[in-house]
């Protein structure tokens, strides 16, 4: 069999999945930014999308592996699309004002910084997923995903989510101590990957 032969095809469920989470970065923004935030409907389009988007980061995942579906594309793309759809979340957020911006910007600074690494040294350094960088997406997905509900929180919105009542403004609160906890993890899975890439450049060639 040639290596043609054993070439995967870039156009394949895996990719798939990973562009149509590239595709929903747009309408996230659409959805969550609709009517300034204070719209109950779009806010649970917004979860909706989100959380469609969280699942296809797993299965797009568990699917190149298990099918050998890999491909230089899917190496670039998928984190791509990773920080595209988690950074839209971050910032929508924090035009809505149920998220401080310093927390965006620091997570965007970390998440892209190390992105733009690992896509640099990709052929030179194989950085393993380390257990805080699954840690810290697990936060993130619960955080963000809380934080788009219709959630009261003080006089935030105009009242407008102000039918949840204390249940709701309990949800919100919760949302945020995965959202600190995100951060924390953020920072240290960060701290990591630069640490190894710094660690393996060192290391001479045999």
């Amino acid at each position: 069999m040639t290596t043609t032969e054993n070439q995967v095809s870039n156009f394949n469920i895996a990719n798939v999945l990973t562009t149509l989470r590239i595709v929903l970065v747009p309408v996230l923004a659409w959805a969550l930014l609709h009517d300034g935030g204070d719209s109950t409907m779009w806010r649970w389009i917004a979860f909706g999308i989100f959380v469609v988007a969280m699942i296809t980061d797993k299965i797009d995942g568990d699917l190149a592996r298990k099918h050998n579906l890999i491909t230089d594309f899917g190496k670039i793309a998928d984190p791509i699309a990773d920080k595209a759809i988690t950074g839209m979340a971050f910032i929508g957020l924090s035009i809505v004002g149920d998220i401080w911006w310093w927390v965006t910007i620091v997570v965007l600074i970390r998440e892209w910084s190390v992105t733009l690494l690992r896509l640099s040294v990709l052929k030179q350094v194989v950085i393993p997923a380390a257990m805080s960088g699954k840690i810290k997406t697990t936060f993130q997905a619960i955080a963000l995903s809380g934080l788009m509900l219709p959630l009261p929180h003080g006089d935030a919105h105009g009242g407008a989510f102000d039918a949840w009542g204390g249940f709701g403004e309990a949800l919100f609160y919760l949302s945020q101590v995965f959202l600190a906890g995100a951060v924390v993890m953020t920072l240290w899975s960060g701290y990591e990957f630069f640490r190894a890439v710094w660690q393996q450049r060192r290391t001479p060639t045999a």
